[in-house]
């Protein structure tokens, strides 16, 4: 291929046409790999087997990947680790794993003993003996615990870790499930309280009580000892909606109850539930976040909204007294506004204050916001780290002006501060160092994009960098439902690559949050080659600075990032050595046909349309071409992912197999989205991803 080919190809200069005439022709014809659809048939499943086979064989038998994969699991086992709480009532919780506990315990202290380097935890559930004595496979979904005597809780419990779950009255006095306490049997969905005999439930309720994503169509309220099915009915939404939920918000002095009929993602839609049952619209846009607390409605703008003669930018954070606006008052408070280079990353309400936490550049700034006789005022946040991803969680909002501050990079371990707001962190604390990081440096450059916007991506490389083209390179990514990537600290990554050498890279391309709400409109359905188009940039400005090669430059990514990854393999299949492909989107002529296809199509389009005429050039089912050369890939997924359908890698693999090209596949039989369901699976995952790329892009 001529230089000029590869740049008109790096540029997205090529042509598209024969693109979309293959497209064409291949949604036409009848699919030869349909039936890898069938999640769990015996055929398909004999077809995974002996891919699987065949990828242990060649990855995962030699003693260098058993010392990797050691490695990764030592990591995620460590009793070093940091336990995240959560405090209920007078207690600290934390669900943890380690090897001793493949699927985990939930377990409690108090903050005296939490502060201790090595607290003393009380066992309150511990899923291993529970999956013992019940010949299960339960993974940990959460629990739901009922104020003000926290001695009942709804935990939720998934077979295997896929989304749908079952929910189970647990006492915490007795440290047992109750019997004849409510019970809702697995489907995607859940239970909430409202007191201590009701309670709210959204679930599979039978034929036609679900939605075209399969997701809860109808919620109802449930009383304590009458059947599910005379649950009484409180809101029904329309087969094409995409989830239906409501909730209690058992705030002392400001109990409430809402409905939500959430249409899309960020299209949804919030309802005030009164005593009588009578559901009155909050009347802000759909695409707003919509959040109240105590007195307080805040909402986080994703589309200009003209209001009360006056016009609030995109990305904004409104707040207003709640009573006020349902009263028919619209006067609002800006509490912060987005510029070129910032946007809202989140806020967290304590007792008496709000917390911004702003993105500048994909960097994190802290500040504490307080509401005072009519008026907000603004001061900083004491001790704030200058470098890193923050993270600000209240301890009890209800109670305290606490909060938990994390601090994170690549190369410096997470720590967990106490903060008392306008005083110094309390350190609580820190993570070990699991790999050496003293002789890496971390950067952020800007590469320029087709359109010639700006997208910025961070850098993790050995100070003593060659700069001669033949560093092994993993550039990572998203790019999609406004997520953002900022840095963190990973011990399996360090051990995996970092420590032996690698280059990492983390680009954050539109599609994600990074830049609020206009980085991710900016390539959703028709523009989504933009994201792919910035992922492109980013990998030439690293061809460009020397800092790798083609030869030497993987790609990683999950779900949404999977359907990235699987568009460089095929777009831009001249930029890359090697391709992670990871539980992903790639069929996109079937996605909303597929389990929760659906409800993306807010973001992709939907190919039953004419939209299809955009979709199918980013499809890279359709995309793949026999007579084209193509990068080494690896396609991981799990049987029991129940939101991406592991048809998607299934068909994809088995199509690029027949075609004699190189690929490798495994499938995971547990996992669910995440890909494993404890320890042990997720360092085997790990390894694999990393022994395949370490032996296509070159090194140790």
């Amino acid at each position: 291929m001529s230089k000029l080919a590869v740049a008109c190809l790096v540029a997205g200069l090529a042509t598209a046409s024969p693109f979309i005439a293959s497209a064409k022709e291949a949604a036409m014809t009848p699919d030869p790999y349909a039936w890898l659809e069938d999640v769990e048939g015996a055929k398909p499943l004999d077809w995974v087997k002996a891919q699987n086979a065949k990828t242990e064989a060649r990855l995962a038998g030699t003693p260098q990947f058993k010392q990797m994969e050691s490695s990764i699991r030592e990591v995620l086992d460590s009793d070093a680790k940091i336990p995240g709480v959560q405090k209920i009532g007078a207690f600290y919780y934390n669900f943890w794993k380690d090897r001793q506990h493949e699927r985990g315990v939930w377990r409690r202290t108090t903050l005296a003993e939490y502060r201790k380097p090595n607290p003393q935890w009380e066992t309150v559930l511990d899923l291993d003996a529970l999956n013992q004595a019940e010949n299960a496979q339960w993974v940990w979904h959460g629990a739901d615990c009922l104020r003000p005597d926290y001695t009942r809780c709804l935990i939720a419990l998934s077979r295997g870790g896929s989304d749908a779950d079952v929910t189970r009255e647990f006492d915490l006095g007795t440290k047992q499930f109750v019997k004849d306490g409510f019970f809702r049997p697995e489907a995607k969905g859940a239970l909430g309280w409202i007191d201590a005999d009701t309670v709210y439930v959204f679930t599979d309720f039978g034929e036609g009580t679900q939605t075209s994503s399969g997701y809860p169509r109808i919620v109802k309220r449930w009383k304590r000892g009458t059947p599910l099915e005379q649950a009484e009915t409180v809101y029904e939404g329309k087969p094409d909606d995409m989830y239906i939920a409501a909730m209690h918000d058992d705030t002392p002095g400001f109990a409430r109850d809402f409905v939500s009929r959430t249409l899309a993602f960020y299209n949804d839609e919030l309802y005030l539930r009164d005593a009588a049952g009578k559901l009155t619209r909050i009347d802000v846009p759909n695409s707003a976040s919509k959040s109240v607390k105590r007195e307080w409605l805040t909402l986080e703008l994703r589309e200009p909204w003209t209001v009360g003669g006056k016009t609030y930018a995109a990305g904004s954070l409104l707040a207003t007294k709640f009573d006020d606006f349902m009263a028919g008052k619209r006067e609002f408070e800006v509490l912060f506004a987005p510029t070129e280079t910032t946007s809202l990353a989140g806020f967290s309400w304590t007792r008496h204050h709000l917390v911004l936490n702003v993105l500048d550049d994909v960097k994190n700034r802290l500040s504490v916001l307080t509401p005072a006789n009519g008026q907000w005022k603004k001061s900083e946040f004491v001790g704030a780290p200058a470098f890193g991803t923050l993270g600000v969680e209240a301890v009890d909002s209800d109670d305290s002006d606490a909060v938990w501050l994390t601090a994170t990079d690549y190369l410096t371990p997470t720590t967990l501060s106490l903060v008392e707001l306008g005083q110094k962190p309390e350190t609580l604390k820190t993570m070990p160092a699991f790999f050496d990081a003293s002789r890496d440096t971390i950067e952020q450059h800007f590469a320029t994009s087709l359109d010639g916007t700006r997208v910025p991506y961070f850098l993790v490389r050995p100070k003593d960098l060659a700069f001669n083209g033949q560093a092994p390179t993993l550039l990572y990514g998203y790019g999609g439902f406004e997520i953002s990537m900022t840095p963190g600290y990973s011990g399996g990554l360090g051990r995996a690559w970092l420590e032996k050498g690698g280059v990492y890279v983390v680009a954050n391309i539109r599609g994600g949050g990074e830049y609020g709400p206009r980085w991710h409109q900016a390539a959703l359905k028709q523009n989504r080659h933009k994201a792919y188009e910035d992922m492109a940039a980013v990998a030439q400005d690293l061809v460009t600075r020397k800092i790798t090669s083609p030869r030497h430059l993987g790609v990683q990514g999950g779900s949404n990032g999977g359907l990235m990854t699987g568009n460089m393999l095929t777009q831009y299949p001249q930029l890359f050595g090697a391709v992670v492909v990871q539980v992903p989107l790639l069929d996109m002529k079937r996605y909303n046909h597929l389990l929760a296809g659906a409800s993306w199509m807010a973001e992709y389009g939907n190919p039953d349309t004419d939209d299809w005429k955009f979709i199918q050039t980013f499809s890279p089912y359709h995309l793949f071409d026999a007579k084209k050369q193509y990068p080494p890939v690896i396609f991981l997924t799990s049987t029991r992912d129940d939101r991406v359908h592991p048809g998607h890698a299934r068909k994809m693999a088995a199509k690029m197999i027949d075609a004699k090209k190189d690929v490798t596949y495994y499938e995971n039989i547990e996992g669910g989205h995440g890909g494993a369901a404890n320890n042990a699976q997720q360092a085997h995952m790990s390894a694999l991803a990393y022994s395949f790329l370490w032996e296509r892009l070159g090194g140790q």
